[in-house]
């Protein structure tokens, strides 16, 4: 169950990246005693994508209400982030760095990764190269115009979120995909979102919520 957190505070922080700093917010307990950390990726930078997007947004708060240590950060020359775009490649490097702080910050922790679009490409490949991924969470992930062949073989279990109405990762070719990935799998459409979920955001904080207050 989602649960209150007395001294919840969200801190901006700037973490040293392989092309710079690195622009983040760490939402936590005081307290700091969570069991769960998760690292959240935002959707394509050279689109307007950066870690205050409203479904990053709305996630990360998700997130953190169901007791998880959440961090989003910028990828290079997103923001303040230093560094300039480099197609995936330096923003896994990015996301990477950003999972070692979480980690150190929190060593005991459960660690997690969500993304959305892009994000979602970001945090499937890095789940693949890393190990000790206790969950991964996609967010409209974009099968068509990037690879997600690795989940193929990771073992991770994967909750995907889609909206039918997603004109940018079409329903009918994620689920061809998804059909291919190793389970333990889980695949939850909110009806009539589209891919930035307009007017469904609701919608998908409660998806989540369902599909995921168990696990922690």
């Amino acid at each position: 169950m989602s649960r209150p957190l007395a001294g919840s505070r969200l801190v901006p922080l700037s973490i040293a990246g392989p092309a710079g700093r690195l622009e983040a917010l760490l939402q936590e307990d005081e307290a700091r005693d969570h069991e769960v950390a998760a690292l959240v990726c935002h959707p394509h930078p050279l689109y307007g994508g950066t870690m205050h997007n409203k479904v990053v947004h709305r996630a990360a708060t998700v997130l953190h209400a169901l007791g998880a240590a959440v961090l989003r950060f910028n990828f290079r020359g997103a923001g303040q982030s230093e560094g300039r775009h480099d197609r995936g490649e330096g923003e896994l490097a990015d996301a990477r760095a950003a999972l070692g702080f979480l980690t150190h910050r929190y060593p005991h922790a459960r660690r997690w990764l969500l993304g959305f679009s892009f994000g979602a490409w970001i945090a499937a490949r890095l789940a693949a190269a890393e190990t000790g991924i206790e969950r991964l969470i996609l967010i409209a992930p974009p099968v068509l115009s990037s690879s997600f062949l690795t989940l193929a073989s990771l073992s991770v279990p994967k909750l995907v979120l889609q909206g039918t109405d997603d004109d940018i990762c079409p329903p009918a070719a994620l689920r061809e995909q998804f059909g291919g990935w190793a389970e333990p799998k889980k695949l939850v459409e909110i009806p009539g979102a589209t891919h930035f979920f307009d007017k469904q955001l609701g919608a998908l904080a409660d998806a989540m919520h369902e599909a995921l207050s168990e696990a922690v």
